[in-house]
């Protein structure tokens, strides 16, 4: 199977172990993330003004080039492209007014309608690939972990976008299921990281960071998955930072979903990008003897 992928900026640079290791498990599961040509960055966050047209332009390329390529569908790993890329495109395909404005200003490329499917990764591990094709290709169960997934701001807001129903949310739960592991449930796994607070507020992203963690702790769960690298960055890279001064709240490792996926599929140890992870991630997978150092 060959699908459109849109990588977004920060995969290329210090988010590559989510897309390296993102690209290694779907060659094992048979699907082939065929970089879209051209692409540019989606602009990161979905602007909410009513008249902002020129901030949409960006994910609309975008979609332009997924659809100039070919491909009815494209997919995304990172949170934050996922929703941009996603709300732009209902935009495209709900509000005419505003659809045909952009297809004026972009007169240079191709005209766009929302002819393009925008998806999450996730949504084409559990629709296309199916959780049991997975299982039956495990070669390292992660049996034993206990993972809690974080879903952030992204995934199920606004809930027109939501990758799955967010009154019920299922999906991170069958994908910890279905790579051995067992799946932990945690209040603030839908709480705000403090996104870019830590810019121009650190100490604010500190606090929230705090919370979430010391939420993860309280349910138990051995280490964080995440699919953004904004809040990877401020609950993982960031994390030690965040919990200076504050010893009750036990730092925990933290993972993006593809590298645990990757690694249950049997992707060698220095694929998975785990230089790049918070030097704990590393040291927990070794301890528990699921990996082995270099």
């Amino acid at each position: 199977m060959k699908i459109g992928y849109y990588p977004g900026c920060t995969l290329k640079s210090k988010a590559k172990n989510l897309e390296l290791a993102a690209i290694r498990a779907m060659e094992v599961l048979g699907v082939e993330l065929v970089e879209l040509d051209r692409w540019n960055c989606c602009g990161a966050v979905y602007s909410l003004a009513d008249d902002d047209l020129v901030h949409y332009l960006a994910p609309v390329r975008d979609l332009i080039r997924a659809k100039d390529q070919g491909f009815d569908r494209v997919v995304t790993l990172c949170s934050m492209c996922y929703n941009t890329l996603a709300r732009a495109n209902l935009l495209m395909r709900e509000d005419i007014v505003k659809r045909d404005a952009i297809n004026d200003y972009l007169e240079e490329e191709s005209t766009y309608q929302g002819e393009v499917e925008v998806l999450h990764l996730l949504n084409l591990l559990r629709n296309d690939i199916g959780w049991d094709q997975v299982k039956s290709r495990l070669k390292v169960p992660l049996e034993g972990l206990k993972l809690g997934p974080y879903y952030g701001c992204t995934l199920t807001r606004p809930r027109t976008v939501s990758i799955e129903d967010p009154n019920s949310p299922l999906l991170f739960r069958e994908f910890v299921e279905s790579i051995g592991a067992d799946y932990v449930e945690f209040s603030d796994a839908e709480t705000c990281c403090g996104s870019y607070q830590v810019i121009s507020n650190p100490d604010a992203a500190s606090i929230t960071a705090r919370r979430i963690v010391e939420s993860a702790n309280r349910a138990g769960a051995d280490a964080l998955l995440m699919s953004c690298p904004l809040c990877e960055y401020n609950l993982g890279r960031r994390q030690a930072k965040a919990l200076e001064g504050y010893e009750a709240v036990s730092p925990i490792p933290s993972f993006y979903f593809t590298q645990l996926l990757a690694l249950a599929l049997g992707v060698q140890f220095e694929e998975l990008g785990l230089a790049l992870n918070m030097p704990l991630a590393a040291k927990f997978l070794e301890e528990r003897g699921i990996v082995t150092p270099a």
